[in-house]
């Protein structure tokens, strides 16, 4: 019996690997994008940002083999995450994570970086369709299935320009910047219902509530991209930014007595996009304030980052997770 046991434990465990596992690779990578953000300020930034770009594509593709056999072996485990209530969101994760390492990779290899481009958007577009029109399906969705998980589609949107203005390809990088913020306001305001009138979000996934500093913050550096010029707009998206931001380290003394789930890597790509945006301000109009934002909200994300890999490393090497919910 303990031999049985032991031969189906590991094929059990892959029935029940997430793709929320995905979130891991969005928070490396946008450490990897923060890092080269802070070079014009720090000069050792620039190779830290390089080894988390190797570190980065390691884990994608690691993450990606095993949730590949999984679909081969388990397709019946994938096709209930994609009809999950909560799981449903992460599934744009992946391509997501294209995107971000689209754009880490286009200094260094643009031809590379344009085919990864491409693809992520693609899948990006495929994707957002498919779950949206999911969302307004006739399933029986309630109001606690909703978090601030569900901005994952529109943020991706969003991502979109900061590489493919770069690429030339404006026009897409448009469309799909309006896709995004339209689906992030609608969103916004779903999202502060639910969180204002109806009962709190469960403390597993509580840390998605980092999220909402992530649409205004992508938001902002991909308008810079489309307009090239800090105006009026782009100041209401990053003091939106910190605005939530603010409002999420209220909510600091809740998430420190949160147990650990993979919910938790949802802290690391929002704190990147701010550092990254905060950044770009302070790049463009040589603001003193932005700068030292920015190199705060990074040292708080190198702390988050390191701090998470370590306890993920725990949780796998305890079977914590990868367990049926």
């Amino acid at each position: 019996m303990t031999e049985t046991t032991q031969d189906t434990a590991p094929e059990a465990r892959l029935a029940h690997f997430p793709v929320t596992f995905f979130a891991i690779v969005m928070g490396l990578l946008g450490l990897t994008l923060a890092l080269h953000a802070a070079d014009p300020f720090w000069a050792p930034a620039a190779m830290l940002s390089r080894v988390m770009l190797w570190l980065a594509v390691a884990a994608l593709g690691a993450i990606t083999l095993v949730y590949l056999i999984k679909a081969l072996r388990h397709p019946g485990a994938v096709a209930a995450e994609w009809n999950h209530p909560v799981k449903l969101a992460f599934f744009p994760t992946i391509t997501v994570s294209l995107l971000l390492l689209a754009t880490a990779v286009w200094p260094i290899a643009p031809d590379l970086a344009r085919m990864i481009w491409i693809i992520g958007v693609i899948g990006q577009g495929v994707l957002t369709i498919a779950v949206v029109t999911g969302w307004i399906s006739h399933r029986s969705f309630q109001v606690g299935h909703l978090t601030p998980a569900w901005f994952i589609p529109a943020v991706g949107n969003v991502i979109v320009p900061v590489a493919g203005v770069k690429m030339g390809h404006v026009e897409t990088s448009w469309l799909f910047f309006a896709g995004g913020m339209m689906f992030w306001v609608v969103l916004l305001t779903l999202v502060m219902n639910r969180l204002i009138f109806h009962d709190p979000i469960p403390a597993r996934l509580f840390p998605t509530m980092v999220i909402l500093i992530a649409p205004p913050s992508v938001a902002f550096v991909a308008y810079l991209q489309l307009v090239d010029t800090v105006d009026g707009m782009a100041r209401v998206l990053i003091y939106a930014a910190y605005i939530f931001a603010a409002l999420v380290v209220a909510q600091v003394p809740k998430l420190a007595r949160l147990p650990f789930a993979l919910s938790w890597w949802a802290l690391s790509f929002p704190l990147a996009a701010l550092a990254i945006a905060s950044f770009r301000f302070a790049a463009l109009e040589g603001t003193q304030t932005h700068l030292v934002i920015g190199f705060a909200v990074l040292a708080v994300l190198v702390a988050v980052v390191a701090g998470l890999m370590a306890r993920t490393g725990l949780a796998i090497a305890r079977g914590e997770i990868c367990r049926p919910e």
